[in-house]
């Protein structure tokens, strides 16, 4: 099965992404923990194409690509932003980033998907779960 969406840089579209994509896996042979992981971690890549990558330029819009097949699952989040230098994503778990209220996006989606990476200067980002 493949999802492809454009979505609007508005960050009260996302529970309705998310609702439309959760419906199509219903069904499947996912477990408990797989949807969340990959819940959380789409999430957190549209959140931050929105409002790192786009700006919140309605003007420009988020691409969501979504191929599931039998043993995993790959998501791709593209925004029309300027890009960012990822390699310098500070770690939200030393001591002088524990209190800031952001930053943690990167490291929860690294944490939860089992392969992550980054193309286009930044502004895609490619997740993979595989499914157990």
């Amino acid at each position: 099965m493949i999802i492809t969406q454009a979505l609007p840089s508005r960050l009260e579209k996302i529970p309705e992404f998310m609702a439309f994509f959760l419906e199509r896996t219903r069904n499947s042979t996912f477990r408990e923990e797989d949807i969340f992981d990959i819940r959380i971690s789409l999430e957190e890549a549209l959140v931050n194409a929105i409002k790192h990558g786009n700006k919140f330029n309605a003007a420009l819009s988020v691409d969501i690509s979504i191929e599931i097949v039998a043993d995993r699952v790959t998501i791709t989040v593209k925004d029309q932003g300027k890009g960012f230098d990822y390699t310098t994503i500070p770690d939200p778990t030393k001591d002088a980033n524990l209190v800031k209220l952001s930053g943690r996006g990167v490291f929860l989606i690294k944490s939860l998907m089992d392969k992550v990476e980054f193309f286009d200067c930044g502004r895609t980002i490619k997740m993979v779960k595989f499914l157990k």
